[in-house]
Parts: structure tokens; sequence; C-alpha cells
């Protein structure tokens, strides 16, 4: 039986053809991960191979985010489902700044009930 916690892990594992549990393995650092399998993994989930090394060394000369902070542990589930990523995706690629304070507003009332 499948759990909320492994949908995230088993959509990644049909993508990449390997198994939700080899995904926890990668995930929690039991087994290694080689570059080309993280760069997939960077494709698949649409993100910067460099969002996998938060917190690690820069390369030199390449430019720092300012106060960039880790991201909550509820982001970064969020942003591990389809839904997630879609509506990231969808969110970002939206031109009027307007529209998008909108739709936060919208979703924040929506939380709020």
């Amino acid at each position: 039986m499948r759990t909320r916690e492994t949908q995230p892990q088993t959509t990644l594992g049909d993508a990449t053809r390997l198994t939700f549990q080899q995904v926890q393995k990668y995930e929690k650092g039991t087994n290694r991960i080689s570059a080309s399998r993280l760069v997939q993994t960077a494709h698949i989930l649409q993100v910067p191979v460099t969002f996998f090394f938060e917190g690690g060394q820069s390369v030199p000369g390449a430019p720092q985010a300012k106060g960039a902070a880790p991201l909550p542990a509820y982001v970064s589930d969020f942003l591990a489902t389809k839904d997630g990523l879609a509506l990231i995706k969808a969110f970002t690629q939206m031109k009027d700044k307007k529209l998008r304070r909108c739709i936060v507003d919208l979703v924040e009332r929506i939380a709020d009930q």
C-alpha cells in the first residue's frame, strides 16, 4: 500500500525507471546518486542541479543569492508533487504581477477558511 509520503517518490521513480524504495535510499543518503542520475532528476523536477546542494559549497564565480535560506519542509514536499510543479511552473510564467497578487490573495483566503 502506498502512502501519501511515498507518492512523490513513486512519481519520480516512475519517471526515472526506479522503484520508490530506491528513490528513498537516494533521498536519505543510504545510496549515492550518480551525476547523470542527479541531472536527470533535476530535469524531471524542472529545477537546476544546484537545487540539491542547498547549504553546500558554491562554484567559484557563480552568482550567489544573498540572504538565501533553506526551504521549509512543506515547500520542498509541495515541490516534489506533480501538482506542485505544475502550479509553480504556470504561476511563474504569468506576466501580469497584479493578477499573480490576486491569485495569491485568493488562495490565502481559501486557506484561511
